[in-house]
This record gives C-alpha cells, sequence and structure tokens, in this order.
C-alpha cells in the first residue's frame, strides 16, 4: 500500500520553496496524472534584495567624497591664514601704545638748545634705538614733508593759502604718521597748501 503524499507537497524539489513561504497553499496548480498538484516557474514568488547598482553608486560615493575632502581642506587653508593674520596683528594695540613715546622724543629733540649738547646726544641714541626696535617689529613711518596729500594716509589740520607751492601739497607735518605691516596704523598730520592760482 502506497502512503499519500500531501496534496501541500510538491513533487518537483527544484521549484520547492522556502520554510517561511511554504505555508502558502493558495498557489494553484496543473495536477499530474496521480492526482498530485504541481507549480510551475510562473507560479512560484521570486524574492530578490534590493542590491545597490555598483554602475552608479561608486561614482556618487567618490563624488562626496572628493567634495568631503575639499571642504575640509578649504577650512584647513581657512583655520592656517586666520592663525597667521592673529600672528602677525598681535602686537598692533602694543605698538601703537608706543607711538607717543616717539612723539615726545621727536618734540624734545626739537626744544632742546646748543648748551644740552650731551642730553640732546643721547636723546637722539634712545630715539634711533626705539625707532629701529619698532621697525623690526612692522612699523615703518609715513613720510609726508613736501609729499602730495594723500586722504588715505595723511589727515589734514590746516590748509594755507600760498603761493610758494604746489596746489594739496604738505607743507608741514605736525605729527608723523605710521604703518604696521600693510596697514595704516595712524595717518599723519599735517598743513596742506592751497594754491588758487594753479
Amino acid at each position: 500500500m502506497n502512503e499519500e503524499i500531501p496534496a501541500n507537497r510538491s513533487l518537483d524539489l527544484d521549484h520547492e520553496l522556502s520554510s517561511s513561504s511554504s505555508s502558502d497553499d493558495s498557489l494553484s496548480g496543473d495536477s499530474n496524472a496521480s492526482g498530485h498538484e504541481t507549480r510551475t516557474d510562473s507560479q512560484v514568488p521570486t524574492v530578490r534584495p534590493e542590491l545597490p547598482n555598483v554602475e552608479t553608486e561608486p561614482p556618487q560615493l567618490l563624488d562626496r567624497l572628493a567634495r568631503m575632502q575639499a571642504d575640509f581642506e578649504n577650512a584647513r587653508k581657512r583655520a592656517l591664514k586666520e592663525q597667521q593674520e592673529f600672528q602677525e596683528y598681535a602686537v598692533f594695540d602694543a605698538v601703537k601704545t608706543l607711538l607717543p613715546v616717539l612723539d615726545s622724543f621727536e618734540r624734545a629733540l626739537r626744544a632742546s638748545s646748543n648748551q644740552y649738547t650731551d642730553f640732546q646726544n643721547g636723546m637722539e641714541l634712545i630715539y634711533r634705538q626705539l625707532l629701529d626696535a619698532m621697525v623690526k617689529l612692522g612699523v615703518h613711518p609715513i613720510h609726508a614733508q613736501g609729499e602730495r596729500f594723500d586722504p588715505h594716509i595723511h589727515q589734514a589740520v590746516d590748509m594755507v593759502e600760498t603761493d610758494e607751492a604746489e596746489d594739496q601739497r604738505v607743507l608741514e607735518e605736525l605729527q608723523r604718521g605710521y604703518k604696521f605691516k600693510d596697514r595704516l596704523l595712524r595717518p599723519s598730520m599735517v598743513r596742506v597748501a592751497r594754491n588758487s592760482r594753479q
């Protein structure tokens, strides 16, 4: 006596469903001669996982990586530039506080008389030493006497009517101006000629 095979068990082992889908008895199939149900390829559901598109995703990932590297490099360069600027201008305010000392030296030198020759020589020596030290720090005096008036580096405190100088020419430097590297530290205070005949 032959043992009866259940109706939901396929005889075609090549097309047997997995255990998770074997409980689905709703699939219809053709019966063979012995009355048992068989399933064709079109009746077996195919489940394919979503795989990444190997032709498009790697270039996209490489492009994203390149953009991230470029952003990081730009941020690094900006940080380095800011650090360099901070180092260059860290003594800006400190140098500015030394300017009145230079002014005092200049006034004292102009006011000294011949009987104080030694005093004057000493003051000149100190003045030169201080000026050299400031030049090493990046401070450079602006020469204004006899130059054409430039509002970017000169501050006109007086306009003098005269025929003896060219119009807009600096007649006198009242207070010397200074630059710190390429930045204006203080403009020169000057008297400027006004020649209406020119």
